[in-house]
């Protein structure tokens, strides 16, 4: 049987890898965005509180297409 690379290793878990950077927003204090599917063209926003919404997201840029903001409405309260 062929032995995974370090690489490899790391990649088995990636179906998870949204955690890191749900867990990673919510340290600094800021909300984080998700894409899944059914929601169309909408995201859902999950707050370190644990509210979440569904949302429509402008990312504004500056002059170099450089993500500066993001913008959300928030189209629905799913918790």
């Amino acid at each position: 049987m062929k032995k995974l690379s370090i690489v490899d290793q790391l990649l088995v878990g990636i179906d998870n890898i949204h955690e890191l950077g749900r867990q990673r927003a919510f340290e600094l204090g800021n909300p984080f965005y998700a894409k899944y599917e059914g929601n169309g063209d909408y995201y859902t926003k999950e707050l370190p509180s644990g509210e979440r919404y569904l949302v429509k997201v402008e990312i504004v840029t500056d002059q170099d297409e450089f993500p500066i903001e993001i913008k959300d409405t928030i189209i629905e309260r799913l918790s």
